[in-house]
């Protein structure tokens, strides 16, 4: 499982916010801090227009797409200095990017994986000059619709890169529970025969818990050191108290689902030449309930299945009823197969 926390816009232009959220992150037991590598002019123009004014009923309407990037983006130089410090504390440090120049500064920095938001899975020619880098590449689902997530993954195996995983992701801030759809994530695996996991922007726990359960192998959810902080994405974001809590729960959901291959731990109790499990002590077994004598026969008087597991298995009850005892059986006697012939 690869637990990744979303800086986002949570850095609220303040780098040494940015840091702390880093260290916090870090300390909160995630894989990995994804940031976001743009521009203003990298996603759109500066242009007054209606058709650049948000109105799709999102925290955000009435704000222009550029003037709205230009608010919360992240200085580019501002890379470098978090990227090092990701090393420094061993903290996987990757980004989502949107155009070519981003690429181009990310593998200075060695950028190990690549981000595609939904926004950009259109944009075929970004994909294959990021699919050519040769690095795992994650493929938001998000607003994707027709073959638009089969063209992406057709563009990043032509190139050669076949480390996919797609993110089923609802582009609602925040997003209901009831608008995740995350059996969709299953699609994606017989479909495409990828990773799969999730891009959470509902509120809590629950979302990631089911995509845990459904076997997915990467979880991203935004993170945001204080939400006293405020900033474009706290309200949907989870603080470190929170993101902590998450990733415990992860581990949890994730150890008692077990896994497929699953073997009873040798150190449980072994009876018989076969291997308990634990508590397998507790159950029923064959016990001698009368005293019995040398030569005198089994019965229902005599015999009798209760706890603990330390005689035969009841299975064999009527089997052995009949059956003469090869020595004298005290009460309370488990019975073994030397007891009886």
């Amino acid at each position: 499982m690869f637990i990744v926390a979303e800086l986002s816009a949570n850095h609220n232009k303040d780098l040494n916010l940015a840091k702390e959220s880093l260290y916090a992150i870090k300390e909160c037991g995630a894989d990995a801090v994804k940031l976001q590598t743009y521009t203003p002019e990298s996603l759109t123009l500066n242009c007054k227009s209606n058709i650049f004014k948000i109105k799709s009923n999102t925290i955000w309407d009435n704000k222009y797409l550029y003037d709205l990037y230009k608010e919360v983006y992240m200085p580019l130089e501002w890379n470098i200095e978090l990227f090092e410090l990701a090393k420094k504390i061993n903290l996987v440090c990757f980004s989502s990017v949107f155009d070519k120049e981003g690429v181009d500064l990310l593998e200075k920095l060695n950028n190990p994986i690549y981000k595609i938001a939904s926004f950009e899975i259109t944009d075929i020619p970004l994909i294959q000059y990021i699919a050519k880098k040769q690095k795992p590449i994650i493929l938001s689902s998000g607003v994707a619709i027709g073959d638009e997530i089969s063209e992406a993954i057709e563009a990043i195996r032509q190139e050669g890169n076949n480390d996919i995983t797609i993110l089923k992701c609802t582009s609602l801030y925040p997003a209901p529970i009831n608008t995740l759809n995350l059996s969709n994530m299953l699609i994606y695996k017989k479909k495409y025969g990828v990773k799969y996991g999730i891009s959470d922007h509902s509120i809590g726990v629950n979302a990631a818990i089911i995509a845990v359960s459904l076997k997915a192998s990467m979880i991203e959810k935004h993170f945001i050191l204080d939400k006293k902080y405020g900033g474009l994405d706290y309200k949907f974001s989870m603080d470190k108290v929170e993101f902590a809590r998450l990733v415990q729960t992860i581990k949890d959901t994730k150890a008692a689902i077990g896994n497929d291959n699953y073997k009873i731990d040798s150190s449980n109790i072994k009876e018989n030449n076969n291997v308990f499990p634990k508590g397998r002590e507790f159950a029923r077994s064959l016990f001698v309930s009368k005293d019995i004598k040398k030569d005198e026969k089994l019965s229902l008087e005599n015999i009798k299945s209760i706890r603990p597991n330390n005689g035969l298995p009841p299975k064999y009850l009527n089997e052995i009823i009949g059956k003469i005892a090869t020595k004298d059986l005290k009460f309370g006697e488990p019975l073994t197969w030397d007891s009886f012939k």
